[in-house]
Order: C-alpha cells, then sequence, then structure tokens
C-alpha cells in the first residue's frame, strides 16, 4: 500500500512541478514549493483515502502551501507568464525522492524537527516554540539552515553541515 502510493507520488512529481512553477514563476522557489508538498504528501499518506482524486488532493496541498507563504511574503505572481518547463522522467522522480529521504535523516535533529513542525506540520513558529522551548529566532534559523543544507545535499555538493 505504501509503496503504491510512493510509486502515485513520483508519477505525479513533474505535474506538480508545473503547478509550483505556475504559482511562483520562480524555478527555485518553484523547486522549494514542490520539494515542501512533497514532503508533506508523504507525511500525510495515512489522511489520502484510496479511491478519490490523488491529483485534487495534491493541488489542494500546493495551493494551501503557496497562499501560506505568500501570505507570509505578500508577494503575487502573475501565472500568465509562465515559462515553458521540461518535464523529468519518472526515473529522475524516485531518484529525487529517494534523495530526498536521505537529506532529510542527514539533517541534525534540531533541524530536521523545526522543518518538519513548520513546513509539514504548518504549525506557527508560535506553536512550534511553545511546544519545544525554544526561541522563536532559534526555530526560524534552525528552518533556514535546514533549508540550506538540504538544497545543498539535493545539488550534490557537500559542505560541513552547520549544527
Amino acid at each position: 500500500m505504501a509503496q503504491e502510493f510512493n510509486d502515485q507520488l513520483i508519477s505525479f512529481l513533474p505535474k506538480m512541478r508545473v503547478w509550483a512553477l505556475a504559482l511562483t514563476r520562480n524555478r527555485a522557489a518553484a523547486d522549494d514549493l514542490a520539494q515542501d508538498v512533497a514532503a508533506k504528501v508523504l507525511v500525510a499518506q495515512d489522511c489520502f483515502i484510496p479511491g478519490t482524486n490523488f491529483s485534487a488532493w495534491v493541488h489542494r496541498i500546493m495551493i494551501n502551501q503557496f497562499i501560506s507563504s505568500m501570505r507570509s511574503k505578500r508577494e503575487f505572481t502573475d501565472a500568465d507568464n509562465m515559462p515553458e518547463v521540461p518535464v523529468a522522467a519518472a526515473h529522475e522522480d524516485r531518484a529525487a525522492l529517494r534523495e530526498l529521504g536521505w537529506a532529510l535523516e542527514r539533517l541534525p535533529h534540531d533541524q530536521r524537527e523545526a522543518l518538519s513542525m513548520i513546513v509539514l506540520h504548518e504549525q506557527s513558529y508560535e506553536e512550534a516554540s511553545e511546544q519545544t522551548g525554544c526561541a522563536i529566532g532559534t526555530l526560524k534559523s534552525r528552518v533556514h539552515r535546514a533549508r540550506l543544507q538540504l538544497r545543498t545535499f539535493m545539488m550534490g555538493e557537500t559542505t560541513k553541515m552547520a549544527a
């Protein structure tokens, strides 16, 4: 069952990238959005009801994530000027998901926890701060460092991890 779900998500990644690029109109922001949504979908797979519309479910998660991120940035995009993007092959998507899982596991515990609470579980920094006993600034720093480290891992660069 979990493998079926993972295969379905992997086959859906190219469409998610197109949606993300249409929303953000920025390749780096689209990659971040698609990565965040893929992680959220994996975490929330128990919430998906088999037999229902997987596409609509993932699309709703992406829209909600995009709106949440835009509320904090107060930036809006014009989807009419979306550039054309080549779509990666399915085997590249499987490899990317494996790499993402590997990269998440390599993060220091505090960064992985902060990223999970803020990005995957959509907690506010205030809620996460109360739950962990960390200052909000510390959590923001951990999330920022985790994103940078994930990007470094995913780009194949090898640098020292910031603790």
